[in-house]
């Protein structure tokens, strides 16, 4: 189409010989409509195998809604113009905001958060890590959206949101609190909700010490194990091992040493 296109414009105000082959032969070429089709047919497909569609039930708002996000983070309102722009049609604004009641249903998370969580292929010896961010939503607070500790050290009113990912960073659950929340208290709940949606009896959480506050440790019963990091000045026992075997040697870059550690994941160490 873009060839043709070309053609035209090269042989703009040209007479055409009447070969008799029809309007077709060379005349210009109507363009009925264009379509992003890779991207489109890619992001779809990657929607289906995540089993996205079969958790939102088919709903074709939804899935329309996470095709325009991923394409260009927006609003819902010009989420329409995203879709529009990659050649798909999108529901009207009226039909999409009956739609969203029904995503703010906790029911709705747990259900994607179940399909993620399959994709993943947790265990019992799963990793999973936990972190916050604090997108600006409005000019105005409205109870939720509050301004709050930013991590872009902005002023206006936020929301904090909390992010569970397995250990390749593949999401796994997120969760929605005030703007004005402290971080530290956004950590538990999400793990828990996490539990109940996947029937977990026992998780254990080694967290940054800054955001396991005294109150997490006192409160974390039920199944949590909370362990909060800290700098431990010994260096691990291979590490040890390789200077005494290599003495006065410098540490060659991409070193890796790994140590077995009981009970809990081997500690790997790669050099620069």
């Amino acid at each position: 189409m873009l060839k043709t296109v070309a053609r035209q414009r090269l042989a703009a105000g040209q007479g055409e010989l009447d070969l008799g082959l029809g309007p077709s032969a060379g005349g210009p070429l109507p363009i009925l409509g264009s379509r992003m089709a890779v991207l489109v047919d890619a992001l779809t497909h990657a929607y289906r195998v995540l089993g996205f569609d079969a958790a939102a039930g088919g709903d074709e708002v939804f899935a329309q809604l996470v095709l325009a996000r991923i394409m260009e983070p927006t609003s819902k309102l010009d989420s329409a113009r995203v879709l529009a722009e990659a050649g798909v049609p999108a529901a009207s604004y009226p039909t999409l905001k009956r739609h969203l009641p029904r995503y703010a249903d906790p029911a709705w998370r747990q259900r994607l958060s179940a399909v993620c969580a399959r994709h993943a292929g947790l265990g019992p010896s799963s990793l999973v890590l936990y972190d916050v961010s604090t997108p600006t939503e409005t000019d105005e607070g409205d109870g939720f959206r509050e301004p709050g500790f930013s991590k872009e050290r902005r002023l206006e009113p936020q929301i904090t949101i909390g992010l569970l990912v397995d250990a390749a960073g593949f999401p796994l659950a997120v969760e929605a609190f005030e703007g004005n929340r402290a971080e530290t208290t956004t950590m538990l709940p999400t793990i828990r909700v996490f539990m109940t949606a996947h029937r977990l009896t026992d998780v254990v959480i080694v967290a940054d010490a800054g955001m396991v506050s005294s109150a997490n440790q006192r409160d974390r019963g039920r199944g949590l194990v909370v362990h909060p990091g800290r700098e431990d000045p010994r260096h691990p026992h291979v590490v040890r091992a390789w200077h005494e075997t290599n003495p006065g040697r410098d540490i060659p870059d991409g070193l890796v040493l790994t140590q077995p550690w009981p009970a809990t994941p081997a500690i790997t160490v790669r050099t620069r």
